[in-house]
Protein backbone atom coordinates (compact mmCIF):
# COMPACT_ATOMS: atom_id res chain seq x y z
CA UNK A 1 0.00 0.00 0.00
CA UNK A 2 0.96 3.42 -1.08
CA UNK A 3 1.58 6.42 1.64
CA UNK A 4 -1.01 8.62 -0.16
CA UNK A 5 -3.54 5.60 -0.41
CA UNK A 6 -2.77 5.33 3.51
CA UNK A 7 -3.46 8.83 4.29
CA UNK A 8 -6.50 8.42 2.31
CA UNK A 9 -7.69 5.44 4.49
CA UNK A 10 -6.97 6.98 7.64
CA UNK A 11 -8.92 10.07 6.57
CA UNK A 12 -11.70 8.10 5.92
CA UNK A 13 -11.09 6.54 9.27
CA UNK A 14 -10.99 10.44 10.78
CA UNK A 15 -14.57 10.84 9.47
CA UNK A 16 -16.27 8.70 12.33
CA UNK A 17 -16.98 10.03 15.05
CA UNK A 18 -14.09 9.86 18.09
CA UNK A 19 -11.49 8.73 15.59
CA UNK A 20 -8.45 11.39 15.63
CA UNK A 21 -4.86 10.87 13.69
CA UNK A 22 -3.44 8.63 16.70
CA UNK A 23 -7.01 6.26 16.55
CA UNK A 24 -6.87 5.84 12.75
CA UNK A 25 -3.24 4.80 12.93
CA UNK A 26 -4.03 2.33 15.51
CA UNK A 27 -7.13 1.31 13.37
CA UNK A 28 -5.20 1.07 10.26
CA UNK A 29 -2.68 -1.18 12.29
CA UNK A 30 -5.09 -3.38 13.47
CA UNK A 31 -6.46 -3.74 9.64
CA UNK A 32 -9.54 -1.69 9.86
CA UNK A 33 -9.59 0.81 6.80
CA UNK A 34 -12.98 2.11 6.71
CA UNK A 35 -16.24 1.87 8.39
CA UNK A 36 -17.35 -0.83 6.47
CA UNK A 37 -14.61 -2.85 8.30
CA UNK A 38 -15.64 -2.04 12.45
CA UNK A 39 -19.20 -3.12 11.21
CA UNK A 40 -20.09 -6.58 13.71
CA UNK A 41 -16.21 -6.05 15.28
CA UNK A 42 -15.65 -7.22 18.98
CA UNK A 43 -13.84 -3.85 20.99
CA UNK A 44 -12.73 -5.89 23.87
CA UNK A 45 -10.77 -7.84 20.92
CA UNK A 46 -9.56 -4.72 19.44
CA UNK A 47 -8.36 -3.54 22.24
CA UNK A 48 -6.21 -7.08 23.30
CA UNK A 49 -5.11 -6.66 19.62
CA UNK A 50 -3.69 -3.70 19.91
CA UNK A 51 -2.31 -4.24 23.43
CA UNK A 52 -0.38 -7.55 22.25
CA UNK A 53 0.60 -6.00 19.31
CA UNK A 54 2.09 -3.08 21.24
CA UNK A 55 3.58 -4.93 24.02
CA UNK A 56 1.88 -2.87 26.87
CA UNK A 57 -1.67 -2.58 28.45
CA UNK A 58 -3.22 0.82 26.70
CA UNK A 59 -5.32 3.43 28.88
CA UNK A 60 -8.91 1.85 28.88
CA UNK A 61 -9.96 5.06 27.34
CA UNK A 62 -8.52 3.43 24.07
CA UNK A 63 -10.79 0.53 24.63
CA UNK A 64 -13.53 3.35 25.32
CA UNK A 65 -13.02 5.26 21.99
CA UNK A 66 -13.10 1.27 20.30
CA UNK A 67 -16.56 0.75 21.69
CA UNK A 68 -17.85 3.75 19.96
CA UNK A 69 -16.50 3.69 16.75
CA UNK A 70 -17.91 0.44 16.64
CA UNK A 71 -21.33 1.44 17.63
CA UNK A 72 -21.33 4.08 15.46
CA UNK A 73 -20.03 1.76 12.66
CA UNK A 74 -23.38 -0.47 13.96
CA UNK A 75 -25.62 2.38 13.06
CA UNK A 76 -25.68 3.57 16.73
CA UNK A 77 -26.19 7.77 17.02
CA UNK A 78 -22.68 8.94 17.54
CA UNK A 79 -21.56 9.45 21.40
CA UNK A 80 -18.53 11.00 23.08
CA UNK A 81 -15.99 7.58 23.92
CA UNK A 82 -16.29 9.01 27.48
CA UNK A 83 -19.69 7.60 27.65
CA UNK A 84 -18.90 4.09 27.15
CA UNK A 85 -15.94 4.69 29.75
CA UNK A 86 -18.98 5.07 32.55
CA UNK A 87 -20.65 2.24 31.24
CA UNK A 88 -17.60 0.56 31.49
CA UNK A 89 -16.30 1.53 34.76
CA UNK A 90 -20.15 0.48 36.03
CA UNK A 91 -19.79 -3.02 34.70
CA UNK A 92 -16.48 -2.92 36.28
CA UNK A 93 -17.69 -2.18 39.67
CA UNK A 94 -17.80 -4.97 41.46
CA UNK A 95 -17.69 -5.13 45.13
CA UNK A 96 -14.08 -6.24 46.86
CA UNK A 97 -13.84 -8.25 50.16
CA UNK A 98 -11.96 -5.53 52.69
CA UNK A 99 -10.32 -8.55 54.51
CA UNK A 100 -9.05 -10.55 51.49
CA UNK A 101 -9.03 -8.28 48.76
CA UNK A 102 -10.89 -10.60 46.66
CA UNK A 103 -13.90 -9.00 44.29
CA UNK A 104 -17.27 -10.75 44.87
CA UNK A 105 -18.59 -12.13 41.76
CA UNK A 106 -15.28 -12.99 39.51
CA UNK A 107 -14.36 -16.24 39.23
Amino acid sequence: MTRTQQGDQARALQEIPNVGPAMAGDLLRLGMTSRADLVGQDPDALYARLCAMDGVRHDPCVLDTFTAVVAFANGEPAQPWWVFSRQRTAREAVPVCRFCRLRYGRA
